[in-house]
């Protein structure tokens, strides 16, 4: 935590020198670069589409391509622009994906004393470990490659056993996982929020217990991959009492930042383990010629487009994450949405972390607990006819849906003042919310291909494509 900014200057001269003799560091002049700022004039900021051609070559069984050598694994993942992604992890790289959870465990060990749930059993819903070879490269999800480097002494009591975790499809898994962990000592679950959910909804539905009353030494969720808030009432009123909650930030690309303590706010940002942060302010994502922080420029409280240099050999890789920063000693973030997803139809520029401020504000004051929820623009031509539609699944729903309404509007045009511009000026209409049947985001994501796993519902998008289809899941 003291050592960040010196940690990273050393991570950028080593990440540097260990790659001068890759084919990206020749095309980029590595050898004339000394600072961080002849970095940033040699090395463009790019996405997957832009690193494409390097992938290529290494499937094509070329070495040394974007990091020294030959990766030891392709994380599988598919990007919502680019079809299915293929990240390279590198024998550098994969330390950081496996230390990165342990050190988050240890910490919260060390702060709270709770170190009985590591005799217990621990689970994590996570993709199938059944690996592919692709250019002889072994390949799968991310989820699923950490599987095979669980520590021996984590092995015996982790769940679900190898072969229930290989069960590709997830309705199938999910009733094998419930057989198989019923009756066990769960300790520990870990899983994306959405997916918990659905475990702890089976469980109850077998049992017709409360998750408490079926693993009563159940005290720490680990959870990761979405903003927890939206879930978190409903999550703990499945499990009928509050227990310790631990967030992760990881990614295909690498493991960015854990919650240390569970008495400060925000996620510690991995400093030292491999990777080079730059950050560029979110507004300026889109630019020519974005400004580009180092670690020791950041502020707290700005929206920032989360940019890496890896030694899996990513280089200037927007991962499409933004995040703020809640403190700069240490430096602690939250994950405040996606580039990609925002509302923008009227240039109001809506994201993420303000239609959950929204509604989660909402749904506290009315005593409302939501199961999922997305949003998308309704354009109709002519003045003041357009709005913002809203996807809710409700557990319960509010006796008066207009006074909802009313304060979901209110609380977003606090947030973001070009949408009250809209309002204001009759360009917009106030949104309009409305219901998704019971388990509709589930059948929905079940009729794209994408139920379970580390797949999760986009909180909004700038286009019709998600909000047409879920019409047919309409209350």
């Amino acid at each position: 935590m003291q050592q960040a900014v010196a940690n990273q200057q050393n991570i950028f001269k080593s990440l540097l020198k260990n790659a001068k003799p890759t084919l990206f560091a020749k095309d980029h002049h590595f050898d004339n670069i000394h600072l961080y700022d002849e970095f940033k004039h040699a090395v463009p900021i790019r996405d997957y589409e832009q690193i494409k051609n390097y992938i290529e070559l290494i499937k094509e069984g070329k070495q040394n391509v974007l990091w020294k050598g030959t990766p030891i694994y392709f994380a599988k993942t598919s990007g919502t622009t680019s079809g299915v992604k293929y990240i390279p992890i590198s024998k550098d790289s994969i330390s950081n994906h496996i230390n990165t959870a342990r050190n988050a465990l240890l910490c919260y060990m060390a702060e709270t004393g709770n170190t009985a749930f590591a005799s217990g059993k621990m689970i994590f819903l996570s993709g199938s470990p059944t690996l592919e070879r692709v250019a002889n490269i072994p390949t799968g999800r991310l989820s699923g490659i950490v599987n095979h480097h669980v520590p021996k002494y984590l092995r015996t009591n982790q769940l679900p056993s190898y072969e229930i975790n290989c069960i590709e499809d997830w309705e199938t898994k999910l009733a094998a996982i419930v057989d198989e962990t019923i009756d066990k000592n769960m300790t520990l679950i870990s899983g994306i929020p959405p997916w918990m959910q659905m475990y702890f909804d089976k469980l109850t539905e077998k049992s017709g217990k409360k998750i408490a009353d079926l693993f009563p030494n159940f005290s720490v969720m680990v959870q990761g991959g979405v903003n927890f808030e939206p879930y978190k009432a409903k999550l703990f009123e499945s499990i009928g009492k509050k227990i310790d909650s631990i967030e992760l930030f990881p990614a295909s690309e690498g493991f960015f930042a854990f919650q240390d303590s569970q008495k400060e706010e925000g996620l510690l940002l991995n400093t030292n383990s491999g990777i080079f942060y730059e950050f560029i302010p979110a507004s300026e994502i889109f630019d020519e010629n974005p400004t580009r922080l180092s670690l020791q420029d950041v502020e707290v409280g700005v929206n920032y487009a989360l940019i890496i240099n890896s030694n899996a050999g990513l280089w200037g890789y927007n991962i499409g994450d933004t995040v703020k920063f809640v403190s700069t000693n240490p430096y602690r973030l939250i994950v405040s949405g996606r580039i990609k997803h925002f509302i923008s139809a009227f240039g109001e520029h809506v994201i993420a972390e303000e239609v959950e401020y929204a509604l989660l504000e909402t749904a506290k004051e009315e005593n409302i607990q939501i199961t999922e929820f997305t949003v998308a623009p309704n354009v109709v031509q002519g003045k003041g006819k357009s709005y913002h539609e809203w996807f809710i699944e409700f557990e319960n729903e509010p006796n008066n849906m207009q006074l909802f309404i009313e304060k979901v509007d209110n609380h977003l045009r606090k947030k973001n003042v070009y949408y009250d511009d809209l309002i204001k000026g009759n360009i917009l209409q106030k949104l309009h919310i409305h219901k998704v049947r019971k388990n509709g985001f589930i059948d929905y994501m079940k009729s794209i291909g994408k139920l379970g796993g580390q797949n999760k519902v986009p909180r909004l998008s700038n286009d019709r494509k998600i909000a047409d289809e879920l019409q047919q899941f309409l209350k």
